[in-house]
């Protein structure tokens, strides 16, 4: 019996080692059939895809969608597509280990780097950048006052981005903004099906931390049922950041499929990057942005809103000011805002609202007609976009394309507006802080083609500006003549009429205009080249010979009384009582008292409100202009060279000027 019952559990031991055997063998065979699998190479034909001017090449299997990538050893590497393996490069360089030697793949063309095996290999190893955030820094947008140390080191970087990099860094991208909008718009609303938006920005060599803050405030202050995408085109960035931890934080942060990454080669400017991001683009409505913006509270819901209502409506937001040094957000005046113009030297301006079209609107939060937009911040209907032109494909890089595109809409049938209830931030810069292929002057290249299509014979004032652009060669505009036909588009004349009545000529509804000149000193007054953008002092230089045009120097007498400069009017501060000499400055013109001046041909420039004069006396070519106690003297003479009504002519009298043995 004892050895019965031995052999009984030696019988049951050995069937337990041999099953124990037999799944550890069945464990071994599947490890081993996958790891061959795995690692032989697919005989099957692939579809290449590729990302636009990508650095990265991938070809993707139709049976499978398993995705292959080029080693740097030449190696195929072979994931699933479950690719989170990718985010530990520890698992990347196992992976390298154990893989065979395949048939080098031709790489293509469009590739910015010969190495393409180590490009892939740096993307994935390229570490995310920290973000060096202080908690509570610059939230509501308050202003940051850096300490002395600290000034130092911003001092250094800030010429990197034309703005305060080091503080930059050093904010949340998720930072809280004020509401700067009219308190009416808190009354306002939106139908809960409004069209999907597209927001479309694009970057070269932007700081990293101003880029994902205009990322991350898109994303969280927009509806998600009307975010369609973001798409975000890398205008050939040299950053390594931008290259190769975009993509990976993208994928780390947001949702699958919300962000479009699309990368360029080699430059291509603003321009050409937005009609490629407007290409690939899918939703309802294009929403263009710069990257170094912050979208404010229902900043979206407005500009949708407006164009299901007229889908020929290009609606730009009210674009608040973000300090390039502080980083504060403006908020103060929730009421005011301007609107778009131009100055007839090709540029963009703000000017104020129009009696006729505050009258128009009937509310402070209705849609607003602007003459011309920014044109850095607007939305439009993705297929009016097509329909009306989109943007003119032979402009380069950047400059003139926002009045090219307000005098297009508006001539053509659509409408441009400010939507007041919606907002975004942006980073005003004084300087750009990169360079352009060839150091052209593409602006003012641009900006022929914008006169030459669309201005007909009011281009003459533009040429009148820039003198220096009647021989450029700005290319062919065959095709923009025939949409402008096509399209059955109204006049330049038309547009000044109906759109903008209340655009400065220099010649047209004036008393005087040209150069005003003291024949005493012959000296005229003179811009010398100052900022038209801000309140800048005018002063004296060498008056020009009468077949010369210099545009510093073409001033025009109103009907109103102003002496101005397109959208300058020249005044004097209040203080007149305290001072017995005052300079001159040139401010946008307002139209009240202090800008008003009396003067007839061939006497005194007299301020009305101070009654002080105009005095060329003991001045100099380069000096400030300057008012003082109008007593008669040849020093306070002057004339315009051409008058409405002239009575007499006038003539330079170079031996009076001798017999008075004035010093210049």
């Amino acid at each position: 019996m004892a050895f019965v019952r031995f052999a009984r559990r030696r019988r049951f031991t050995f069937l337990k080692l041999f099953l124990i055997c037999f799944a550890f063998l069945g464990v071994l065979l599947w490890l081993y059939m996958r790891n061959l699998s795995d690692s032989e190479p697919v005989n099957i034909t692939h579809h290449p895809r590729e990302f636009v001017n990508s650095k990265e090449k991938y070809t993707r299997s139709k049976t499978n969608q398993n995705v292959y990538l080029k080693d740097v050893f030449k190696s195929n590497i072979f994931v699933t597509k479950r690719d989170s393996v990718f985010r530990n490069p520890a698992l990347l360089h196992k992976l390298q280990a154990k893989t065979p030697n395949v048939p080098k793949q031709k790489v293509s063309k469009t590739f910015s780097h010969s190495d393409v095996h180590k490009d892939i290999k740096d993307r994935f190893d390229y570490p995310i950048p920290q973000m060096k955030v202080t908690p509570g820094l610059g939230e509501n947008g308050v202003p940051v006052v850096l300490p002395k140390e600290e000034q130092i080191l911003a001092d250094k970087l800030f010429n990197d981005a034309a703005f305060n990099v080091y503080l930059s860094d050093r904010i949340s991208p998720n930072r809280s903004v004020p509401d700067p909008r009219n308190p009416k718009c808190e009354y306002e609303s939106y139908h809960h099906d409004l069209p999907t938006a597209s927001v479309i920005i694009i970057f070269t060599n932007e700081i990293w931390s101003a880029l994902l803050r205009t990322i991350h405030s898109v994303v969280n202050r927009t509806p998600p049922h009307l975010l369609h995408e973001i798409v975000l085109v890398d205008d050939f960035s040299e950053k390594d950041e931008l290259k190769y931890a975009l993509k990976k934080y993208i994928d780390n942060h947001f949702k699958p499929g919300l962000i479009k990454l699309i990368r360029f080669n080699k430059r291509k400017g603003l321009i050409r990057a937005r009609l490629a991001g407007a290409e690939l683009a899918t939703g309802d409505v294009l929403v263009f942005l710069d990257s170094h913006c912050e979208a404010n509270i229902e900043w979206v819901e407005p500009l949708l809103q407006r164009i299901k209502e007229e889908r020929t409506a290009v609606v730009c937001p009210i674009i608040d000011v973000i300090d390039d040094k502080t980083f504060e957000y403006y908020a103060t005046n929730l009421e005011y805002f301007q609107i778009g113009g131009f100055t007839w030297n090709g540029h963009f301006t703000w000017i104020e609202i129009s009696d006729a079209e505050d009258k128009r609107r009937k509310s402070e939060v209705a849609a607003t007609r602007t003459p011309t937009m920014a044109g850095g911040l607007f939305a439009i209907d993705r297929k009016y976009f097509w329909e009306v032109g989109s943007y003119d494909s032979g402009m380069e890089i950047w400059g003139g394309e926002n009045l090219e595109m307000s005098f297009r809409v508006w001539m053509c049938g659509g409408t441009l507006e400010i939507i007041p209830c919606s907002h975004v931030g942006h980073v005003f810069r004084s300087f750009h802080p990169y360079k352009f292929p060839g150091n052209k002057d593409t602006h003012g290249i641009n900006t022929v083609r914008t006169v030459e299509v669309w201005m007909e014979d009011y281009k003459k004032y533009f040429y009148y500006q820039r003198p220096d652009l009647l021989d450029t060669d700005y290319g062919d505009i065959t095709e923009r003549l025939e949409l402008k036909k096509k399209l059955k588009c109204k006049s330049f004349q038309w547009y000044l009429d109906n759109i903008y009545p209340e655009k400065f000529i220099f010649d047209k509804g004036v008393l005087a205009y040209g150069s005003l000149k003291n024949p005493m000193t012959m000296l005229c007054l003179d811009t010398l080249n100052r900022d038209e953008d801000k309140s800048e002092p005018i002063g004296y230089f060498h008056c020009k010979p009468n077949s010369d045009v210099v545009i510093n120097q073409l001033l025009s007498y109103t009907e109103k009384k102003e002496l101005r400069i397109e959208e300058n009017c020249a005044e004097i501060n209040d203080d007149f009582d305290l001072h017995s000499e005052l300079s001159v400055i040139m401010t946008k013109c307002h139209g009240g008292e202090s800008q008003k001046w009396i003067h007839k041909m061939g006497g005194e420039i007299k301020h009305e409100k101070s009654g002080m004069c105009l005095d060329a006396g003991k001045k100099r070519s380069g000096d400030d202009a300057v008012v003082r106690k109008c007593y008669g003297g040849h020093f306070q003479i002057w004339w315009f060279e051409n008058y409405e009504h002239p009575h007499i002519e006038v003539k330079d009298s170079d031996n009076y000027n001798k017999k008075l043995n004035v010093i210049h």
